[in-house]
């Protein structure tokens, strides 16, 4: 199990945030579409460093046409020399509708058929085949030449989806290098939910589920004392409050009884009621989705929860400026050697 990190910065303070954290030790540099672009900062990334992996998780599927994706991957992976990992992820329907003004349908098959058309995208760039898609949604029958992106020396690219629900874990095991499990999860919701459908999707496209390799981002909360932790430990409640309010990501309550919660967060949320929504998220349900310790034990600790269950993890709260540097390297030392 490797230990990544997530990349939170403006544009003009990536190139020192990549750097540190590929001195740290971290495997992998995953940057978010939340404030920012995900792709422009991992262009960035890539120019200071050499060895750490790049990747996407998520960007938004749907705001961007398949062809669109492929292109900025397949630059992306050109730039750091074979480095980088395209993730993927549908978002809700509120977003893709209110934010960022597009149609939503069918997300599930609609992905599923992105992901082919993007792979048949880089064979056209890669060994020249004549593009020959046609799906429902997407269509991908002209390239000429002096469109076309040339040959890379690192033509395969990983593809990561994130995903809660039956279909998308499913899809992932079909059909892709990686899954993001969902930063609200549980040794139960990964070992009785994901698992068994990564291993159903695998089966039916004949694959080993180990293709797929699961990574997620994990609530931590590290203090040395129960005061040092206290602030962390309410932004853990905020988050989770805030996931749990979202009705597609209800099988993860659903998977320890716990989906009378999320409606009643719900209703927090329309009502604008954030701090009645913390209230709702007890110590226990702390203690399933969250990892608690002192500094000096809480890598063990994290690797005793995720242990076979997990390739790849990051902390949800990632080093801030204020961090000693070694703590990190130590922490990274711990997963990564």
């Amino acid at each position: 199990m490797k230990l990544d990190v997530g990349l939170a910065a403006s544009l003009k303070d990536v190139p020192a945030a990549a750097r540190a954290a590929e001195e740290a030790g971290f495997d992998a540099l995953w940057s978010v579409e939340t404030g920012h672009d995900p792709y422009l900062p991992l262009l960035l990334a890539a120019e200071h460093t050499e060895r750490i992996k790049l990747g996407t998780a998520i960007a938004v599927a749907f705001p961007r046409s398949p062809l669109t994706h492929a292109m900025t991957a397949w630059d992306l992976q050109a730039a750091s020399n074979g480095r980088f990992i395209l993730g993927l992820g549908t978002q809700v329907r509120g977003h893709n509708e209110r934010r960022f003004g597009i149609k939503w349908e069918s997300p599930g098959p609609r992905l599923r058929e992105m992901i082919l058309m993007i792979r048949a995208a880089w064979d056209c760039f890669q060994n020249d085949t004549r593009p020959s898609f046609e799906g429902d949604f997407y269509r991908f029958t002209l390239m000429t030449p002096f469109f076309k992106p040339q040959p890379i020396e690192h033509p395969k690219i990983p593809i990561y989806i994130a995903g809660v629900n039956d279909y998308m874990c499913r899809l992932g095991g079909e059909l892709c290098d990686g899954f993001h499990v969902h930063p609200l999860n549980s040794v139960k919701y990964i070992t009785e939910f994901v698992q068994p459908r990564i291993a159903q999707g695998a089966a039916k496209a004949g694959r080993d589920p180990k293709a797929c390799k699961l990574t997620s981002s994990v609530f931590v909360i590290a203090g040395d004392s129960p005061e040092e932790r206290e602030p962390l430990r309410q932004l853990v409640r905020q988050q989770i409050s805030f996931y749990a309010s979202t009705p597609p990501y209800r099988p993860i309550l659903d998977t320890h009884g716990w989906g009378d919660v999320g409606p009643r967060l719900s209703e927090k949320a329309r009502a604008g009621d954030w701090g009645g929504m913390v209230e709702l998220v007890t110590d226990d349900m702390l203690d399933v989705f969250a990892v608690t310790g002192r500094w000096n034990d809480i890598a063990d600790r994290v690797r005793q929860k995720y242990t076979g269950l997990l390739d790849h993890l990051s902390f949800y709260v990632p080093p801030s400026k204020q961090d000693p540097p070694e703590r990190w390297r130590e922490i990274a030392r711990a997963f990564n050697g």
